[in-house]
């Protein structure tokens, strides 16, 4: 009777460490899996979803003056890239792609480009089709009010200045 005793005891220790351990790699497994979804969004480079555009100013390569104040009531479409970034040369036909099919069309569609207006020039022609075009260098009035800190970012921005999605890949966006 006692090692029956004895016997229930070992198992009943077990089986409280058994589930400690389990509990712990339940919760290690959770860290894991955040880390992996922060991972698969990628770095926050731009304002996020939800997020106020800041007030902007800017002039595109027709000369048109665009602003905070004259977003389309649909929403705007927005991609900033460098010249020099192999991610921005990757991403861009599909950036070109998801243009031709906005809605609001090119009106909603806003390209910047953060360098020299020499060092943009393939850029500005594959884009100039399908968006307006804002050449800025050195971290111009759109980049800051957008909180541009790495290329490529896209956005979707309402008219109301409310950031919709915003990330480093077209696929993250609904357009």
């Amino acid at each position: 009777m006692q090692f029956l005793i004895a016997f229930v005891a070992i198992v009943g220790v077990l089986c409280a460490v058994d589930l400690v351990l389990s509990v712990g790699v339940i919760r290690r497994l959770r860290e894991h899996s955040e880390a992996l979804e922060a991972l698969r969004r990628g770095p926050s480079v731009m304002a996020p979803a939800g997020s106020a555009v800041g007030p902007f100013t800017a002039v595109t390569t027709d000369g048109e003056t665009v602003s905070d104040a004259t977003l389309p009531e649909t929403p705007t479409l927005v991609g900033v890239f460098s010249p020099g970034c192999p991610a921005c040369a990757e991403r861009l036909p599909s950036f070109v792609d998801a243009a031709k099919n906005h809605g609001g069309g090119r009106p909603a569609v806003l390209a910047v480009l953060a360098g020299r207006e020499e060092d943009v020039a393939a850029e500005r022609t594959a884009l100039e089709p399908v968006a307006r075009v804002v050449i800025e260098s050195g971290g111009g009035d759109l980049t800051r009010a957008l909180s541009v800190s790495g290329f490529p970012a896209f956005a979707l921005v309402d008219a109301s200045r409310r950031v919709l999605a915003s990330g480093t890949a077209m696929e993250g966006l609904r357009t």
